[in-house]
């Protein structure tokens, strides 16, 4: 196996988005505009109710994918459908947004910690104008796989024949939820020429090594992996916790405003006329 090797780290920047929502954004940044097909990547952590309470009240998305994974804490989905959903600690949701949707996520709580990750993955122009469609996933739907010291959960992928519950994505992905005891090693095949990274949200180690040497990657670092057909992780005296993600890229232009994600900026104003004149949510040929 052809390890990749690390070839950039990003440091996750603080922000906010939706009505005041506190996050800590790694991809979708100066340092990291997008790492096709991956467009953004938040972290939002937090035990204070004021940084979250606010939510993300409707908005639209369109020609891309959003995927919202939760570590702890309990959000509401609803969409212009009447969809609803709950987002509760372990779950996923994987959102193919498609032509068009308007929807809102806001907290289920009012206090205690919400904990989680929203990442955006590109469409291809074939596919940016299909229907949308949602992928909920409940905690006891995602499988795990427990080997030497890692404790491995599958969002999508496999490892060991235990495939992950997202299926149908063009893309090809591997999301997985890698939990590292001290001293531990970590290995996986991933395909030749799809794009790769590994973000770091607690503990510390060493991401694309096979032996702890030099300085340790840390809670908020993103790893950008180089090509192969594998990834390996070590850690040393303390334990790590991190997202593994791959896809294969899309290659072609990128045209972003918002919430929408297009191949040119024709098909962005076009987007905007159709939300002031009322028929953003219209199928085509309608």
């Amino acid at each position: 196996m052809k390890f990749r090797a690390p070839v950039q780290t990003v440091v996750g920047q603080d922000t906010s988005d939706g009505a005041g929502v506190r996050l800590r954004r790694s991809i979708g940044t100066p340092s990291l505009d997008h790492l096709d097909p991956f467009l953004l990547l938040d972290e939002f952590r937090s035990d204070n109710a004021d940084d979250y309470i606010a939510g993300f009240p409707d908005h639209p998305h369109r020609g891309f994918e959003t995927v919202t994974y939760m570590l702890a804490g309990r959000m509401e989905h609803r969409d212009h459908t009447g969809v609803q959903g709950n987002l509760e600690a372990g779950s996923i949701q994987w959102m193919t947004a498609g032509r068009g949707i308007i929807h809102s996520e806001m907290p289920k709580q009012e206090e205690g910690l919400m904990w989680g990750f929203q990442l955006w993955i590109n469409l291809p122009a074939d596919q940016k104008m299909t229907q949308p469609r949602y992928q909920d996933i409940p905690p006891g739907n995602i499988p795990e796989v427990v080997r030497d010291n890692a404790r491995i959960r599958v969002l999508a992928g496999e490892v060991q024949g235990q495939r992950g519950p997202i299926e149908g994505i063009v893309t090809n992905p591997t999301y997985l939820d890698v939990s590292l005891e001290p001293h531990s090693h970590f290995t996986h095949p991933l395909p030749l020429g799809h794009t790769a990274f590994a973000y770091v949200f607690d503990g510390s180690g060493y991401i694309g090594q096979s032996e702890p040497t030099g300085d340790p990657h840390r809670r908020s670092h993103l790893v950008v992996l180089g090509d192969g057909d594998g990834v390996a992780a070590v850690t040393g005296e303390d334990s790590m916790r991190f997202i593994l993600l791959a896809a294969k890229p899309i290659g072609e232009p990128i045209a972003r405003y918002g919430p929408f994600v297009m191949n040119t900026q024709e098909e962005l104003r076009q987007a905007f006329r159709e939300m002031q004149d009322g028929t953003f949510l219209e199928s085509p040929g309608t």
